[in-house]
């Protein structure tokens, strides 16, 4: 969930991923008895009052190993011994949510049929690292309490442009026509359905297999916009753009089509399972669609054909997770102007929504002054409170929830997390 750019762009592109025992498998004990409503109660308690249920996640960024394994190459018990140490702090930071990156870079943290070994595990792609991470997270994390979420980015394939450096079996390689080098990065094809079917065929499989309380989308749809370029989906466009007024709204409907389907094909499998998406907090500003928030930054509706408004409108997904990484009173995207617009979405549709909070920006010396506060998270945590729609938050990432550079997180459990409690409608 880490992203950059130029000038004011490179200040609302700060979002990104987050932009994710030997033997030991899935949780053979089938799916437990949880009552879960999955964003069809509504959670929400009087104004101004504390919740009994409130949503605290943590998100754990495995690409490029960014929050686990601390470097790829560890063995078996050392990764372990690294996830539950993890998991121990989010029990200790009275959270109740760990959402795991296990799809990196079309790949796998489990032993898929249909993707090789992801990279930050063994350091080589498709080299088994001698244990099922997640079977053991969902086993390790039910065990202390915690929701397990399975977080995917469905069409990242590579953070470098060289096929000849994934995995000699790699769907990619298999299928070139499937990718489209972007910004000096692969990514599968949106455009082509046969991609499509696939990216969820290969998500899925966790879903048959483990005992996962959700599957989670991040912000990474068609890939953020690189000054100079194009994404190449020209034949994809003539192949399968006819009907559409324009190449835009043919790709927002490509990502449509993704979002409802998978959803379908979730509650298909396991119906309560929860599907949730962390887009970037934009959908579009005012000045663009009186519909938009009070903002002037880059519009997901737009630069990555991703309707987030509209999913939430239809129900297609049972919670939204915006990354709301400004601080209080930031000019171009005011946290204080975007949980009141994200609270209005939500009303009425039955769809929980839990903020998403730059953590990581917390004492960064390259971050505005606001962040050097350790108060300023414990705000936005006050002011979201005053909105009724607002029923949790999520923090990125684990690494910062450990390391707590200036006891900003401290600060937000001190303040606000008195005591554990389980996140809404379970």
């Amino acid at each position: 969930m880490v992203a950059g750019a130029a000038g004011l762009v490179a200040s609302l592109l700060v979002s990104g991923d987050a932009t994710g025992a030997a033997g030991a498998g899935p949780d053979g004990g089938g799916e437990r008895e949880r009552g879960r409503r999955h964003g069809h109660g509504d959670g929400k308690p009087p104004r101004g009052r504390a919740r009994a249920e409130d949503f605290r996640g943590m998100w754990v960024a495995t690409v490029t190993n960014r929050d686990w394994p601390s470097r790829p190459g560890l063995s078996a018990a050392e990764q372990r011994a690294e996830l539950t140490a993890l998991l121990d702090q989010a029990v200790k930071r009275r959270l109740n949510t760990v959402i795991l990156q296990v799809r990196p870079t079309a790949d796998a943290l489990w032993p898929s049929p249909y993707e090789p070994w992801a990279q930050c595990l063994a350091g080589v792609q498709g080299k088994d690292p001698g244990w099922d991470p997640l079977g053991t997270a969902v086993v390790e994390a039910h065990r202390r309490g915690l929701l397990l979420h399975a977080w995917f980015n469905p069409y990242r394939v590579a953070t470098h442009a060289d096929p000849a450096r994934l995995a000699a079996d790699h769907p990619a390689r298999r299928n070139p026509d499937w990718v489209v080098t972007h910004g000096g990065k692969l990514y599968y094809n949106p455009g082509l359905p046969q991609v499509r079917r696939f990216v969820q065929d290969a998500m899925l499989d966790a879903v048959r297999r483990y005992d996962v309380d959700a599957v989670h989308f991040d912000d990474y749809f068609y890939p953020y916009p690189v000054a100079g370029e194009s994404f190449d989906d020209d034949a994809a466009y003539e192949a399968h753009g006819g009907g559409f007024p324009d190449r835009a709204a043919w790709r927002r409907d490509n990502i449509d089509l993704l979002i409802r389907e998978t959803a379908q094909r979730i509650k298909a499998v396991k119906p309560d399972v929860a599907f949730g998406v962390s887009p970037f907090g934009i959908w579009r500003n005012a000045t663009t669609d009186p519909l938009g928030s009070d903002t002037r930054g880059l519009q997901t509706y737009d630069a990555l054909h991703a309707d987030t408004r509209k999913w939430v409108k239809q129900a297609w997904i049972d919670y939204v997770v915006p990354q709301l990484y400004w601080h209080i009173g930031f000019g171009a995207a005011d946290y204080a102007a975007l949980v009141p617009w994200w609270s209005d979405v939500v009303r009425g549709t039955g769809v929980h929504l839990y903020v998403g909070e730059a953590l990581y920006r917390a004492g960064d010396p390259a971050a505005p002054a606001a962040w050097q506060d350790p108060a300023e998270l414990s705000r936005h945590l006050a002011l979201a409170a005053d909105h009724d729609g607002v029923l949790g938050h999520a923090f990125f990432g684990a690494r910062d929830v450990v390391a707590d550079r200036i006891g900003a997180m401290a600060r937000v459990v001190a303040d606000h997390y008195p005591t554990p409690v389980r996140p809404p409608g379970w």
